[in-house]
C-alpha cells in the first residue's frame, strides 16, 4: 500500500474468501467481494483500471475506500447510490430494494475531448461494460464470447470446423488476450499482433499464446505450416496492427478470418502508427489534438486494409472495437467504413432471439469445489443444449482468476431454472457460500448501440435507446441486488445496463431470482420480437427451443398505426 497525502493507494486487491461476514448481510458482502474481485483481476489495480486501458471500478481511491466503508455499514433496508464511480448517497428504502444503484458515464452529447475534460475535473469516470458495475471475472467472460463467435463463423463459412484455419487479429489487452486462447480451443491457428512488449511477455508467460516472432513473414510461414497439419498454434507478432495489416496486403496473404481488438473505442488509448507506446503517452499528454489526428489516421488505414482483405476472400468483421464508427467520425464515408459487418448483426444476434448472452456466476465463497458443483448442475439441467454441453467441459479446464466463476450463454427460462437450483444448493449447504449472478452489458436486451450491438435491426430501431432503460427499470422492480445504467463502450452513442443478483439460500433470494432472472433476459426476447424477428416471437409465445414459458405481449409493433383522424 502506497501512502499519499489523500487516500491510500492499494497496489493489489484480493477478494475476501470464506464465511466471514464483514457487512450486515450477504447481499452487501457479495457485492463488496465482486468489487474486490474486479480489482484482483485488474489490468492496473493501483490505478483502479480493470480492463480496456481506462475502464475503472471506482472514480478514484477516495471513492473506492468510501464505497467499501459504505457497503460494510449498509443496512438491509438501505440503498447506496453511485454516480460514475463515486458513492454519493445512502437512502433508506426497503429489504427487497436493490442494495446498490448506479449511473455511470452518462454524458449528454458526449465526445472524447468533452469526456476527457470532465474526467480532468473529477466529474466522471469511464466504467466500460463490467468494470464500473463490478461484474468482471477475468478473461473467461471474453474467452467464451470469442469462442462462441468463432463457432458461429465456423458454422457459416467453414462447415463448423476451424482446424486448419488461420485467424489474423490484434490486441492482447484484458479483453483481447482471449482471442488466441479461444481459437486454440477450436483447434485453429492464430496470428495476433501486439505493440506492447511487456504485454507480449505476460501473455506468453501465462499461456495465452504459444510463441512470439518479430516479423509477419515468419508468422505466416509458421501459421501456414500449422494450417496444413491442422495443428493448433498461436503466434504473437510484435508490431502495430496498422502497419502489419498493410504488410499483409502487400504480401497478398489471405488469412481465413480477420478482425482486431485494439482500443479503437478510445482514440487516445490506441497506439498510433509510428509511435512507440512510451512516445504515444508523451504525445497524448503534450498535444492531445495532434494525437487524436494521428490515431484516427491510423484507424483509417486499418479499415482500408481490412476492406482489401475482405475483397480478397477473407472473412472480416468488427469485434466491438468501434473502429468503423471512429472512422466515420474521422471523415470516412459510412458506406466505406461499414463495408465489413459487425459480428453481432452478422453472426451473434440469433442467440439473442432465445434470450441467450454472456450470463455468468461467481462463487462468493472462493471455493473451487462450488464452481465444480455448479458446472455439473448446468450440465445436468440442460442435457439437450449443445451449446452448454460443448462449452462447460472446455471451460472447466480454464485457470482460476480471482473468485471461481463461470460464464455460459444460458437463455430465457434457463437462467431462472439455474438460479433457483443454485439457491437451493446454497440453502442445503451443498455449496459453501452465496453465488452472484451477472452478465456482460452486451446481453440480449441490455444495450442500444447503433454502431455495433443494435446495428442493422430488422425494424430500423438501431438507435432506439428505450430498451436498456426498460431493462434497468424492470430489474429494479424485480428486486435485483445491483442495477447500473451506463453510456460508454464508444462515446456518445450507446446506452446499456448492468445487473447483479445474489443467491444466498433464503426464500427471499428465491423470490428475487425468480423475478429478475425472468425480466433481465425476457425483455431482450421482447426487444427482438417487437422488431419482427420470427424466432424471438416464437420464444415470446412459449414455443422456443429452450423453454415453454411465454411472455405476455399487449400489442405487437407494426409500421402502420392509427395516430388520429385524417
Amino acid at each position: 500500500m502506497l501512502k499519499t497525502n489523500a487516500a491510500p493507494i492499494l497496489r493489489t486487491v484480493k477478494a475476501q474468501r470464506g464465511s466471514h461476514l464483514r457487512c450486515k448481510g450477504w447481499r452487501q458482502e457479495s457485492i463488496l467481494r465482486m468489487l474486490e474481485n474486479n480489482l484482483e483481476n485488474a489490468e492496473s489495480a493501483e490505478n483502479l483500471v480493470v480492463y480496456g486501458g481506462i475502464g475503472k471500478a471506482a472514480r478514484n481511491w477516495e471513492s473506492f475506500h468510501a464505497i467499501v466503508e459504505a457497503l460494510k455499514n449498509l443496512e438491509n433496508d438501505e440503498t447506496l447510490a453511485i454516480q460514475a464511480g463515486m458513492p454519493v448517497a445512502i437512502f433508506k428504502t426497503h429489504r427487497l430494494a436493490p442494495r446498490v444503484v448506479m449511473g455511470n458515464t452518462n454524458v449528454i452529447k458526449a465526445d472524447w475531448p468533452m469526456f476527457y475534460g470532465l474526467l480532468a475535473k473529477n466529474l466522471t469516470t469511464y466504467s466500460s461494460y463490467t468494470a464500473g458495475p463490478w461484474q468482471y471475472i477475468g478473461s473467461q467472460g471474453v474467452v467464451e464470447g470469442t469462442f462462441e463467435t468463432l463457432a458461429l463463423v465456423a458454422d457459416e463459412h467453414f462447415g463448423g470446423d476451424l482446424a486448419g484455419r488461420i485467424f489474423f487479429t490484434a490486441g492482447l489487452g484484458g479483453m483481447g488476450r482471449s482471442q488466441p486462447f479461444a481459437m486454440g480451443m477450436h483447434g485453429g491457428v492464430t496470428v495476433c499482433v501486439e505493440v506492447r512488449e511487456e504485454i507480449i511477455d505476460q501473455r506468453i508467460a501465462s499461456g495465452y499464446a504459444d510463441m512470439r516472432v518479430d516479423s509477419l513473414k515468419e508468422a505466416i510461414t509458421l501459421a501456414e505450416e500449422a494450417k496444413k497439419e491442422r495443428r493448433a498454434l498461436s503466434i504473437i507478432v510484435s508490431g502495430n496492427m496498422c502497419d502489419v495489416l498493410e504488410e499483409a496486403v502487400s504480401l497478398e496473404w489471405k488469412p481465413d478470418i480477420v478482425t482486431e481488438m485494439c482500443p479503437c473505442h478510445d482514440p487516445y488509448a490506441l497506439i498510433a502508427s509510428g509511435l512507440a507506446p512510451r512516445d504515444a503517452v508523451d504525445l497524448r499528454t503534450q498535444n492531445p489534438d495532434e494525437y487524436m489526428a494521428r490515431s484516427r489516421a491510423t484507424m483509417l488505414r486499418m479499415v482500408k486494409s481490412l476492406n482489401i482483405l475482405m475483397d480478397r476472400g477473407s472473412v472480416v468483421f468488427e469485434y466491438g472495437t468501434f473502429i468503423r464508427k471512429e472512422c466515420v467520425d474521422a471523415g470516412m464515408p459510412k458506406e466505406e467504413a461499414y463495408r465489413f459487418p459487425g459480428c453481432i448483426v452478422r453472426y451473434v444476434r440469433p442467440l439473442f432471439f432465445q434470450g441467450r448472452g454472456p450470463f455468468r456466476w461467481t462463487c462468493i465463497s472462493g471455493e473451487k469445489s462450488d464452481q465444480v458443483r455448479l458446472d455439473k448442475l448446468a450440465l445436468d439441467l440442460f442435457p439437450d443444449d449443445e451449446l452448454v454441453q460443448r462449452w462447460i467441459p472446455k471451460a472447466s479446464k480454464l485457470p482460476l482468476e480471482g473468485l471461481p466463476a463461470r460464464v455460459c450463454f444460458l437463455g430465457f427460462g434457463q437462467r431462472k431454472a439455474f438460479g433457483l437450483a443454485v439457491n437451493e444448493l446454497v440453502r442445503t449447504g451443498e455449496i459453501s457460500g452465496p453465488v452472484a449472478f451477472a452478465r456482460d452489458n452486451l446481453d440480449c436486451g441490455s444495450i442500444a448501440n447503433p454502431a455495433f450491438e443494435t446495428e442493422g435491426m430488422l425494424d430500423g430501431s438501431d438507435a432506439i435507446s428505450d430498451w436498456p432503460y426498460i431493462n434497468a427499470l424492470l430489474n429494479v422492480a424485480a428486486m435485483a441486488d445491483l442495477v447500473a445504467i451506463q453510456a460508454n463502450g464508444t462515446m456518445g452513442i450507446s446506452a446499456h445496463t448492468g445487473v447483479t443478483m445474489i443467491a444466498d439460500g433464503t426464500d427471499e433470494a428465491a423470490l428475487r431470482l425468480e423475478a429478475c432472472l425472468t425480466t433481465d433476459s425476457g425483455i431482450g426476447v421482447v426487444r427482438h420480437a417487437q422488431a419482427g424477428y420470427p424466432m424471438a416471437r416464437k420464444v415470446a409465445r412459449g414455443e422456443g427451443p429452450l423453454t415453454n414459458e411465454a411472455i405476455k405481449i399487449p400489442l405487437w409493433w407494426t409500421a402502420e398505426a392509427t395516430f388520429g383522424p385524417k
